[in-house]
């Protein structure tokens, strides 16, 4: 047995415990017998007190300013996305400017964001439904949880993301049928998708650049949009500023139009409603829906004259009659589709060209009427 005046100074390693951390504290100490071994490490200072005679770096490296450390790296990953860090109170939901659309047409707050309450941990997301940014950060992660922790940043389409390639002649065949000459489909860079080869792909172009694409299966007849598209009007590109601008309801029906010499013209991105909205005030969901009225650089505000030419059915004279409340009756024409028989009607401007030609659908958009006189709209 070795005695106390006879012991041999040894150190060791005695844990102390620190929230998430373990850290090791040596203890200058005797090999003694395990009574007064236990004995004399009763007798070992307070945490706290060991902490006290610590100098600052010590209780860095002790973890003692953890919190700050942990709030300084959660603010540095946030504000690196361009979100205010101390404009929310911890443990509280905060509504901000969003950093990608700056809050859309309405410029208003629409990114939630939100860090609990010991900040280890910040997530957002927006609320406009043309931007989608959304995400998190934990404030300590480690390399393989940082790959995993990556913001949600909503990728504008591209021609390779969206997988897309020219016209193959299947299609280019299919668009024949409907008098749609391969000239006009190139001008208006309708493409097809890579990995199927019976998809049209109706590039949504501003200024040159891709900003959504419509899809159209020619077997199933199945519509879809590109994922985080904009919802602009479709030939926008080509729009002349002061002239008659002619609206229609699909891109073939765009198209169409243009096969008949009538250049001005765009589609709506979304086809048209079931019914009119007989409220007052439209809800925040149908004005988003047309949005896209005012997401045109202004080419609608500067035409002289606006020709309604969607499809002559229920949901098409209301489309006819949303868009003539937003853009202003007294300025909006209609266009009255022909008879095809005793019972019914030519449905759009491509039924007309490939039925009736060119020329006939060009006299129709020439002949159109002053919207109040025509007095069409549906209220279902």
């Amino acid at each position: 047995m070795i005695s106390l005046h006879q012991g041999l100074f040894r150190s060791i390693q005695t844990a102390i415990y620190e929230p998430r951390l373990h850290r090791f504290q040596a203890h200058l100490v005797f090999l003694l017998p395990r009574y007064k071994l236990l004995s004399l490490r009763r007798q070992l200072p307070p945490k706290s007190s060991v902490f006290a005679k610590l100098n600052e770096e010590e209780k860095e490296a002790h973890g003692v300013y953890e919190v700050g450390r942990r709030n300084k790296a959660l603010k540095l990953k946030v504000e690196q996305i361009g979100i205010n860090f101390d404009s929310c109170t911890p443990g509280q939901y905060t509504l901000l400017i969003c950093p990608l659309c700056k809050g859309g047409q309405s410029k208003g707050r629409t990114l939630s964001f939100h860090k609990n309450q010991n900040e280890k941990v910040a997530m957002w997301r927006c609320f406009n439904f043309e931007c989608g940014l959304s995400g998190h950060v934990l404030a300590d992660v480690s390399p393989i949880q940082e790959e995993v922790n990556k913001v949600n940043v909503p990728k504008k389409p591209s021609e390779e993301t969206l997988r897309l390639e020219p016209l193959g002649d299947e299609l280019i065949e299919y668009f024949a049928t409907r008098k749609i000459s391969e000239e006009i489909l190139k001008k208006n860079a309708v493409m097809q998708m890579i990995d199927d080869k019976n998809v049209i792909a109706y590039t949504y172009r501003r200024n040159g650049e891709l900003v959504n694409c419509k899809f159209r299966s020619i077997t199933s007849r199945k519509f879809w949009q590109a994922k985080h598209g904009e919802r602009i009007l479709y030939g926008l590109d080509g729009i002349k500023e002061g002239h008659d601008i002619v609206i229609v309801e699909g891109e073939i029906d765009k198209l169409s139009m243009e096969e008949a010499g009538i250049i001005n013209c765009v589609s709506v991105p979304d086809g048209a409603p079931q019914h009119v909205s007989i409220k007052a005030s439209p809800s925040k969901k149908q004005e988003a829906r047309f949005k896209y009225l005012s997401d045109c650089n202004g080419c609608l505000d500067k035409a002289s004259r606006i020709i309604l030419a969607t499809d002559g059915d229920g949901p098409g004279q209301a489309l006819a009659e949303e868009l003539s409340c937003r853009l202003g009756k007294q300025r909006c024409w209609v266009v009255t589709w022909p008879k095809k028989d005793e019972v019914s009607h030519y449905k759009d401007a491509n039924e007309v060209l490939v039925h009736l030609g060119a020329e006939a659908l060009r006299h129709i958009v020439e002949n159109a009427k002053l919207y109040e006189e025509q007095k069409i709209y549906a209220v279902l």
